[in-house]
């Protein structure tokens, strides 16, 4: 899930193919299948592609999956966060953050159409030096309802950011997305 490099990532971001191979072979197969890795991959998605770890400039998509905050700590529904997805996301074409419910990984289900935020149709609020804050909780911070998605008290979440059409800062890791930060 993105070309974030194990040194890279962030708390709470992951990289679902670990090693940078859609195969999750370790040491290019001979110390065999990283077992682990390949079934966290298979939890979260049903199929799986080289393109998907491959490097094309502007072409396809690259994903990256969190499920903590700053602090390591798992992402709960009844509590408070925000995400700064920082300015110049190396994405062509655009960029999304879909939330999800870990034990059924599907679509969190809420009272919001889609549990989900994207820069072409949502309508979002940009900050200053073009970055944006993202809101999630089980009610929207005052103003920031086109920012906000909503979770679920009593239920765990996480999200995958997905970037359309990505570019190179991507791919070499001078752009990272921020972290997931507990407000309450």
């Amino acid at each position: 899930m993105g070309r974030l490099s194990v040194s890279a990532v962030l708390a709470g971001w992951k990289d679902a193919f670990v090693g940078g191979d859609y195969r999750w072979l370790i040491d290019g197969g001979k110390g065999g299948i990283n077992l682990e890795a390949r079934a966290y991959f298979f939890y979260m998605a049903t199929v799986n592609t080289p393109a998907m770890v491959m490097k094309f400039i502007g072409k396809g998509s690259q994903y990256a999956a969190v499920d903590k905050d700053s602090e390591g700590r798992y992402l709960y529904g009844h509590k408070n966060y925000k995400l700064n997805i920082p300015a110049n996301v190396p994405a062509k074409d655009f960029w999304s953050i879909v939330v999800y419910d870990p034990q059924t990984r599907s679509e969190l289900q809420t009272g919001q159409k889609f549990p989900s935020k994207n820069n072409k149709k949502t309508g979002l609020k940009t900050n200053k030096d073009g970055s944006v804050d993202l809101y999630f909780g089980p009610k929207p911070p005052a103003g920031k309802q086109g920012n906000w998605i909503e979770t679920v008290p009593g239920k765990g979440w996480f999200a995958i950011l997905r970037l359309y059409g990505p570019l190179e800062p991507w791919f070499d890791n001078e752009w990272q997305p921020g972290e997931v930060e507990l407000l309450d």
